[in-house]
């Protein structure tokens, strides 16, 4: 396992990627599910997929509540304490979701992932890299590299003693567009974890570089690890 690749030659939306696995007549469980939206797309393609979604943030699971998608159930719940019977779900997926775990609950969300999964079962893991373009200008006011790190030991410890095998490891990219850098700081900046945190003095430096590289439209590729790991 490698925690960086820096010759990444797929470039494709992700949502393609999890098409390519066997998702129909599946119970699948997503964690970290957030604004459920790639658990939407999920839920819309193919078919007979009954999906369970967790997050830990309560304000977002009431909005999600008000989803009422048939085939979706969403539960309040973390990774740590997940909420089902052991050998129950035939695929899990964590969506750039894992190293916001605490470092001291990986282990056990690991744990928790493996004892749900059925035999045979899979978890799809996708993480950003710590490097590119984007990665440079987020990090000027959001930096997660150590939590990043955290992350990539804790799966390839938790690999290395034989808990999960590694069933597949690539890297891929995606490309994000912003109409200026006013857009970028309503789609990066504006957050509920980043927006109270950054200073008027931030801005200017994160809006310097931004214009270092574009005065208007900016094109810029997110560079992301997938870890497929299985149970056996």
């Amino acid at each position: 396992m490698k925690l960086l690749e820096e010759n990444i030659t797929l470039t494709v939306d992700e949502n393609y990627i999890i098409e390519t696995l066997s998702l129909n007549d599946k119970k699948i469980l997503e964690l970290g599910c957030g604004a459920a939206v790639m658990t939407q797309k999920i839920a819309a393609s193919g078919f007979s997929r009954d999906i369970i979604a967790c997050d830990v943030d309560k304000i977002q699971h009431e909005k999600n509540l008000k989803l009422d998608i048939p085939n979706i159930k969403f539960l309040l719940s973390g990774a740590e304490n997940i909420k089902l019977k052991d050998n129950s779900i035939d695929v899990i997926f964590m969506f750039k979701s894992f190293h916001h775990i605490p470092k001291d609950l990986m282990k056990k969300s690991l744990k928790e992932i493996k004892r749900v999964l059925k035999p045979n079962g899979l978890v799809y893991i996708s993480e950003p890299l710590f490097m590119g373009k984007q990665n440079e200008l987020v990090s000027i006011f959001h930096n997660e590299e150590d939590v990043r790190v955290d992350a990539f030991n804790a799966i390839k410890e938790f690999v290395d003693n034989n808990e999960l095998k590694l069933f597949k490891e690539f890297f891929f990219q995606t490309e994000v567009v912003y109409k200026n850098f006013e857009d970028f700081k309503k789609r990066q900046m504006h957050t509920s974890y980043n927006d109270n945190k950054i200073t008027k003095e931030i801005e200017e430096e994160v809006k310097k570089k931004y214009e270092e590289l574009s005065k208007d439209e900016l094109s810029l590729l997110k560079p992301f690890r997938v870890d497929i790991l299985q149970k056996v």
